[in-house]
């Protein structure tokens, strides 16, 4: 990013749309050659956390000593605890869980983009700031299969997305359980990809996106051996001997849908199941066999299937065939491997690292926002913002003003909307004001975000600025140390 502060100051003399249009150009954030390829990090996590309470921390479950981090996590639990008054409160406030992601991970420059729930199936999609404004069009559902699809305790939920114009789709699904249920797993599976569909006119499936990532507890187990020969394999790390019976591996050459995914090789020892708070495998009754239940697969669409986002207006059949010759899209899979340090559940976490290799359809921001002058609670503030790209805005778009390290989207400080809250324009240049009374009265670093609320994203982000502590509030006594815990006693 640049600072676009003067730039947007000396718009205000242009004279023409032209003149404008140029000036827009040349502070244009990260252009790039089409031709070059980059590489995004993505973090996948599946854990069936059997209704616990989340742990102390997950620093090691997300690697986060690593100095190499990604620039997208994913993560997918079954089993959240969904009691009734349990559920209601998660669906008010946030949920144990997320808390910890998002607590986590903010202050690492991570923001949580979306989420959705279904019962007792959560799953998470973050990413790095610099990124948010990039990724787009996200729809979220979900499809029941418990009870003939009338309880959502088993199932799978969906967040598909635009991310620099790449249509992915990742799909979190807690399967029916049972050694003898191998062929209805694989059933409930073609149950949720025929259900779920999104409103796009390219991508309305899962299969249609150019990469899906599918994962969770998909509950498939290991057929014939007995547990003795199964241990056996197990303390001599000799894990390939148990891979031709495991029923996933054996259901994939036969089943044409599951021939579509690629897996990584089984090289950690099965994470299903164990006795709580131990490394123990199952000691009771029942001793259930121990099984590779919670897996990470990956599709990607072959080159000739794959199209890129076409702008409104531009339906060309040929536009369409350059995108998918200009724009491609590799997923590499960098590690596979279940996190055995966490004992809260009868299945082990595990961790799929992938590196996307793609060619960005767009570099540009679809709107511009910067905040003028400086900022304080001691009077109304402007904020000046330009559209970049033509796109459907709705008088309910609004502006926020968040915390730099917020959270969430919906973690802002204050808003404004940008049709109501309108001072002034200059063709493509928009001025909107805050009210002082919304200003937070000890300052602090803050960023502006631009919402659009047809597109359900943030389009457009400024660069970080501070905002001042609030000088009558100093004088009137209102020390920094007592707003602060004024404001933590209101937040709390």
């Amino acid at each position: 990013c640049v600072n676009i502060k003067p730039a947007l100051n000396n718009m205000k003399a242009l004279n023409t749309k032209e003149d404008l249009s140029g000036a827009l150009k040349s502070i244009s954030l990260g252009q790039k050659d089409s031709d070059i390829m980059d590489s995004f990090g993505l973090y996948v996590v599946t854990w069936n956390v059997a209704t616990a309470e989340p742990p102390d921390d997950v620093y090691s479950l997300l690697q986060l000593s690593s100095p190499k981090k990604p620039d997208l996590y994913v993560i997918g639990l079954q089993e959240v605890r969904a009691a009734p008054l349990k559920f209601v409160s998660d669906l008010a406030f946030d949920d144990s869980w997320s808390h910890l992601f998002m607590s986590t991970l903010a202050p690492l420059g991570y923001v949580k983009v979306t989420s959705i729930r279904m019962q007792g199936l959560l799953l998470l999609f973050f990413s790095k700031l610099d990124h948010v404004p990039f990724i787009r069009d996200i729809q979220t559902t979900y499809t029941r299969t418990g009870l003939y699809g009338c309880w959502g305790n088993k199932g799978g939920v969906s967040i598909r997305l635009c991310f620099y114009g790449h249509m992915l789709c990742f799909l979190n699904c807690h399967l029916t359980a049972h050694m003898n249920n191998a062929s209805h797993r694989v059933d409930e599976f073609e149950r949720i990809l025929d259900a779920q569909t999104f409103d796009a006119k390219n991508t309305p499936r899962i299969l249609d996106h150019k990469a899906v990532f599918w994962f969770g507890d998909l509950n498939f187990r290991i057929e014939d051996h007995g547990m003795h020969f199964i241990r056996s394999c197990l303390t001599s790390h000799r894990f390939d001997l148990l891979w031709p019976k495991d029923q996933l591996t054996m259901m994939k050459k036969k089943e044409t849908v599951l021939q579509k995914f690629e897996e990584g090789p089984l090289n950690f020892q099965p994470t299903y199941k164990f006795d709580l708070n131990s490394d123990n495998y199952d000691t009771s009754g029942k001793k259930r066999k121990p099984a590779w239940c919670d897996r990470i697969l990956w599709s990607v669409l072959p080159k000739s299937l794959q199209k890129g986002v076409v702008e409104d207006g531009d339906d060309k059949e040929e536009e369409k065939k350059k995108q998918e010759e200009e724009f491609p899209l590799r997923v590499a899979q960098e590690s596979y491997a279940g996190k055995m340090d966490y004992n809260i559940s009868d299945h082990k976490p595990v961790v799929g690292i992938f590196c996307l290799e793609l060619r960005k359809l767009y570099e540009t921001p679809l709107v511009q926002v910067c905040a003028e002058g400086d900022w304080s609670a001691d009077f109304d503030a402007l904020i000046t913002y330009s559209p970049l790209q033509s796109f459907s805005s709705s008088a309910w778009d609004w502006i926020g003003l968040f915390e730099v390290g917020f959270k969430s989207i919906s973690d802002y400080v204050t808003y404004t909307w940008v049709k109501d809250d309108q001072v002034a324009f200059i063709d493509e240049l928009f001025q909107v004001y805050v009210s002082k009374d919304d200003i937070p009265v000890r300052g602090g670093e803050c960023v502006l975000c631009y919402y659009s609320s047809n597109l359900q994203c943030i389009v457009g982000m400024s660069q970080p600025f501070k905002v001042q502590g609030s000088r009558a509030a100093i004088e009137e006594g209102c020390l920094p140390e007592n707003i602060d815990g004024l404001n933590q006693a209101v937040a709390s």
